[in-house]
């Protein structure tokens, strides 16, 4: 039931501006401990060495941390907690917003979507943006909503804190660049672990409220995508949608040619295709719903 109420509340509330203007939220206080880690130990020799001792102490830490917060008599910590960790009105709401700027001009929706994603939006056209988003709401349906809510359901507040924890390191050292490719080796294998069934689980709860395609296609293009695991929730909300996802884009100035997802889907995309994401987000949501119910009452 904990799980249920954190849910609801985060779907109502998101992430209020009059709260978290006032306080530094839990994410931003995760990720100024992960920078000072990186600050103090990514240098000299056998960075990977120091990678795995530093995410060794993160996630001790943030295990120790939910297990102290669980033993607090009654469930009204708990409720907060999840709802804090949880993003899913949050997200809707950022990629929905990635929409209504689009339709305004086109340079009002690049500037919408890069506050969503990491790859250049200078050269993009209204196709591209829109692309960005949904993949952006696939991917983050996932790592923000069904994962944590995942290892909330087998490990509680620990495990919901441990997620986060190396989740918010995969996505500020876990790149392979010359600087983090060592010293951020372990927290994104370690993400690319906890992340394995709940992405599976995302495309299998996609699949379910958009019922357009068949798992046979999914199986075969969530391999195209560069990550192990992004490409599964992305690969259903493709096919889902009948969209193509994915394909050449520019990081840091450089092209990338990446397979597109779907590559038979429809290609111009529109904030019409955007607002049919964001639908089903909630749709997803609300079967995850659903299925925490069930289990709560058996």
């Amino acid at each position: 039931m904990t799980l249920i109420f954190g849910m609801l509340l985060d779907a109502i509330f998101g992430e209020p501006k009059w709260l978290w203007s006032r306080l530094p939220h839990p994410a931003i206080l995760m990720g100024r401990l992960i920078s000072a880690c990186d600050l103090r130990f990514n240098a000299g020799k056998r960075r990977k060495a120091k990678g795995i001792a530093v995410l060794i102490g993160l996630v001790s830490s943030a295990g120790l941390l939910g297990l102290l917060l669980q033993a607090i008599p009654g469930h009204i910590i708990d409720i907060i907690v999840v709802a804090v960790i949880l993003a899913q009105k949050s997200l809707a709401d950022h990629v929905r917003a990635v929409a209504d700027a689009l339709r305004l001009s086109l340079g009002d929706g690049k500037r919408a979507v890069a506050m969503i994603v990491g790859r250049d939006t200078r050269d993009m056209d209204k196709a591209a943006v829109a692309r960005s988003a949904i993949e952006s709401a696939a991917e983050n349906l996932s790592d923000g909503v069904i994962a944590p809510a995942f290892w909330f359901l087998i490990g509680g507040l620990p495990g919901l804190l441990i997620y986060k924890i190396t989740n918010t390191a995969d996505s500020m050292i876990g790149y392979r660049t010359p600087r983090h490719e060592q010293f951020g080796w372990a927290a994104a294998r370690f993400d690319d672990l906890l992340n394995l069934i709940p992405a599976r689980l995302t495309a299998a709860l996609i699949w379910a409220v958009t019922t357009r395609p068949t798992p046979r296609s999914i199986l075969q293009d969530a391999p195209l995508h560069r990550s192990p695991n992004a490409g599964w929730p992305e690969a259903a909300i493709a096919h889902g949608l009948d969209i193509a996802l994915s394909g050449p884009r520019s990081y840091d100035g450089q092209m990338r040619d990446y397979p597109f997802v779907n590559a038979t889907g429809t290609h111009d995309l529109t904030p019409g295709d955007i607002d049919r994401a964001v639908s089903v987000l909630w749709k997803t949501w609300a079967l995850m719903l659903g299925g925490v119910a069930v289990i709560a009452v058996l």
